[in-house]
């Protein structure tokens, strides 16, 4: 007998049945406490690199990787390199302009007289005192000499009935979801640059007025998404009645939030379409199985955390670690040449056919290495192993997760500092006012004047200008 309680054979078949099995009993408990030791072991021993753990969780005993050295040149604009400047207003736009001449010659004193046809034009920037323009509307109550019942009027068409102009909307609005701030600090800063005392709950009664007025954007960019190789991924969000989970997918127009209680199946759905037309990019998470492997691509940085964490493990599957983690360096070596153009994708996908042959062995030998957790990520991979290779063979689809990833931190620094939403309401202007914020500066549009006339068009009841432009609201 081997194990725990090695036994020759003949002490062994001395033993009573009973003692036979007790003894075996015994070994299988302890076997089973070795296992769990070694899992424990294994989770104190994650960090950002060997797993989904965000670098802040990162203990100070983890040493990241140094820094690539440098070239080797001073720091700021090399030999060559056209100078930057920032540019000039133009003359007519300028608010003063001020001549300056100089008196007397700086060498002998002689007095100076005439124009210099090319002067030095030198610019100051300044901001003058921010005070709202408050307008004021009487409503008049007046009684009907007949009938004797009072009539108030109401309010000129385009007036918000909220005491806010669609620019002031847009500003507070932009504070939040662009910058990330919590409602005290919107209020402070309120005071201090506009000298406007402004209480939370009239914020949060702007935030609803704002999420309606983004409630038809909100509806294009969702319209979008399927038709769009996109990158999707989930963070917890805290909700009124407990943990959320916001989702985020980013494609190559627009960008879209959405907050649910769920992270399964139905709020994927919500996100990407329940009939998704394209490539969808995503870590290994279960929810993601309900897709089919040819419109699927997993990410390969979540993978090179999975195979770091089979080295760091050591035992059988440290080999099996170094061997995928090297087949991903020459992948993430090859990519950037491709996705530019100097690489031909043609030969790139030659090489994708030899990797997939070396990835198909090295899994197979993770399997067979004894060691539970390898086999349990290699049988997973080998059923995913369709899904890692859309990349090279779909335009417009990455071999990472990295956008959607980029996008979420964010919201991710937002919810650390305002601790999530109270309300149904405030989880709908943040899902909105992170969908058109992000949208907005992916498409190199001005964040502000796009909420500034969305404000307007809900106060006069029109049509919110275009989220999605026609043109790129399909694929061609």
């Amino acid at each position: 007998m081997s194990g725990p309680f090695p036994l020759p054979p003949e002490v062994w078949d001395r033993l009573p049945p009973e003692a036979q099995a007790l003894i075996r009993a015994l070994q299988a408990q302890v076997q089973a406490l070795q296992q769990r030791v070694a899992d424990l072991e294994a989770r104190l021993g994650q960090n950002s690199t060997n797993s989904s753990r965000p670098p802040a969780s990162d203990p100070p005993s983890v040493k990241r990787r140094p820094p690539a050295p440098g070239p080797g040149r001073r720091a700021g604009g090399q030999p060559g390199h056209p100078p930057a400047f920032r540019p000039l207003v133009p003359p007519g736009e300028l608010q003063q302009s001020i001549p300056c001449k100089p008196t007397a010659c700086r060498r002998c004193g002689r007095a100076l007289a005439g124009e210099d046809p090319a002067p030095r034009r030198h610019q100051v920037a300044d901001l003058p005192p921010v005070r709202p323009a408050v307008i004021e509307y009487q409503l008049h109550r007046l009684r009907c000499p007949g009938c004797g019942i009072t009539t108030q009027a109401a309010l000129p068409p385009g007036v918000p009935p909220h005491g806010c102009g669609p620019r002031l909307q847009g500003v507070l609005a932009l504070l939040a979801g662009g910058y990330r701030l919590g409602k005290r600090p919107i209020c402070r800063l309120a005071h201090d640059l506009f000298g406007l005392s402004i209480s939370h709950g009239w914020l949060g009664k702007l935030e609803r007025a704002t999420a309606r007025a983004l409630a038809e954007p909100m509806a294009q960019a969702r319209a979008a998404v399927p038709a769009w190789p996109a990158n999707v991924d989930e963070t917890s969000f805290r909700q009124p009645g407990g943990r959320g989970w916001l989702w985020v997918a980013v494609t190559a127009v627009c960008t879209v939030f959405l907050l649910r209680r769920s992270r399964g199946a139905d709020a994927l759905a919500e996100v990407v379409g329940c009939q998704p037309q394209r490539v969808i990019t995503s870590d290994r998470l279960r929810t993601y199985d309900v897709l089919p492997l040819k419109q699927r691509q997993v990410c390969w940085a979540h993978l090179r955390r999975d195979f770091q964490a089979l080295i760091d493990r050591g035992g059988a599957g440290a080999v099996i670690g170094h061997e995928l983690l090297g087949l991903s360096d020459d992948l993430f070596f090859f990519w950037p040449h491709v996705r530019d153009g100097t690489w031909p994708r043609a030969r790139f996908q030659e090489q994708v056919v030899r990797w997939r042959v070396e990835l198909g062995r090295w899994l197979a030998a993770g399997r067979a290495c004894g060691c539970a957790r390898t086999a349990g990520l290699c049988a997973d991979l080998e059923r995913l192993e369709p899904a890692l290779w859309a990349f090279a063979f779909e335009a417009g689809v990455e071999p990472t997760n990295n956008a959607a990833e980029r996008a979420l931190r964010h919201a991710v620094m937002w919810r650390k500092t305002s601790y999530g939403v109270q309300s149904e309401w405030g989880a709908r202007f943040v899902e909105r006012v992170l969908t058109v914020a992000g949208t907005c500066r992916q498409q190199g549009r001005e964040v502000l004047a796009y909420l500034v006339s969305c404000c307007e068009a809900w106060n006069r009841q029109r049509s919110s200008p275009a989220l999605i432009p026609s043109a790129t609201s399909h694929v061609a």
